[in-house]
């Protein structure tokens, strides 16, 4: 997408369709999901079916969230026979699933070149009482941004998911009876950075947020980064209704370096003056992910520094514990480090939260994806 192109309510789908369709596996089909209703109006009536069955279609997809023709019963059996040999509704099977004793659940799919790829639901208290349930969507088999703490990197990049494959991560979490998702909120921080796959991740997450498509709201998506100011700045200047969190890590260019390569490209300079347009430009509060390591970031001088960046931008801070990773050095920030740096924040009137550890036990949590089954 060029930068500075805007994505707009009414903009068909369509036009990010054919930009990406070079990156889909060639395999006879195309994703049902680049079509928009004229386009998928004039595929049955040159198939020899009635233009009406198009809304038929569409509300199996969308609205019953069906994926497999053959139980579209609706449609004649003619019709069914038809979607199926033309569109791929699913790009990714899901074969193995793992659940931890605080009911993080991770879940492991097979994309079609024998790849795999992991995503995670995690559950937490709501404001009612109950549990809010968010998954965690993955954008890429690898990575290639080389943080040091994180899993993710740690046997190199492979390739970019497809916009039907990142979708097909959450396609796969629906209520057979009512037809909703089985999660509230989506994060989209899981293997991969997402603003490296650019046009496949914004085209997912449109196909979710369009009113006529999925409806899932802008405001439960949230869309992370370790940090590509260029990125950022392109999406400051679009239509870009979707939560941003950026992992910072670091409240220094010296800390940051030392354990995310990113940090020499886009460096502090860069990064948050980037950041600082998307909040002014979007309207929306930023937040700054910051991962607690022992002797690396947990410090009162990192504290305030953090404090300082996070009221320039008027962001919300999360910290997270780190979880350990087989073969890193790194080693969790103690309690009461992580109590004393989110008290420096609290005292300088930063909006802060500190996250409870979440899936560790099954390698589900933040930095521990990785790709331990695949070519």
């Amino acid at each position: 997408m060029p930068e500075g192109s805007p994505i707009h309510g009414g903009q068909r789908i369509r036009d990010s369709f054919n930009k990406v369709l070079s990156t889909m596996p060639s395999d006879g089909k195309t994703s049902f999901f680049g079509e928009d209703m004229p386009s998928l109006e004039a595929l049955l009536i040159g198939g020899g079916f009635e233009k009406y069955r198009a809304r038929q279609i569409w509300q199996n997809v969308y609205l019953r969230k069906v994926f497999e023709p053959a139980k579209m019963t609706s449609l004649p059996l003619a019709l069914r026979e038809f979607l199926d040999k033309k569109f791929e509704f699913t790009s990714g099977k899901l074969v193995g699933d793992r659940r931890s004793a605080d009911d993080t659940g991770k879940f492991l799919f097979e994309l079609s070149d024998g790849r795999y790829v992991e995503c995670v639901i995690l559950e937490a208290p709501d404001e009612s009482g109950g549990t809010r349930k968010t998954l965690c969507l993955s954008t890429q088999v690898g990575c290639a941004q080389g943080c040091k703490f994180c899993a993710s990197t740690m046997r190199g990049f492979k390739r970019n998911l497809t916009y039907s494959e990142i979708l097909s991560q959450a396609l796969s979490f629906v209520d057979s009876v009512s037809g909703k998702f089985l999660f509230e909120n989506i994060v989209v921080m899981g293997m991969g950075e997402p603003l490296a796959n650019f046009d496949n991740v914004m085209m997912a997450l449109k196909i979710l947020n369009d009113a006529d498509r999925f409806n899932f709201g802008a405001r439960r998506i949230t869309l992370s980064t370790c940090g590509l100011a260029d990125k950022i700045l392109q999406i400051a200047r679009m239509d870009f209704p979707f939560r941003l969190a950026v992992s910072l890590h670091g409240a220094t260019d010296e800390v940051r370096s030392r354990i995310m390569p990113v940090n020499k490209r886009f460096p502090l300079e860069k990064l948050v003056p980037a950041i600082g347009e998307f909040s002014k430009n979007c309207g929306r509060m930023t937040t700054l992910e910051f991962i607690l390591i022992e002797g690396v970031n947990d410090t009162p001088e990192q504290a305030r520094a953090l404090a300082k960046i996070a009221k320039k931008l008027h962001a919300h801070v999360n910290l997270i514990p780190y979880n350990t990773v087989s073969g890193l050095e790194w080693r969790r920030s103690p309690l009461k480090n992580r109590l004393a740096f989110a008290k420096i924040l609290k005292d300088a009137k930063v909006s802060c939260t500190l996250r409870r550890e979440k899936g560790s036990d099954i390698d589900a949590a933040c930095g521990q994806l990785a790709l331990k089954s695949s070519k």
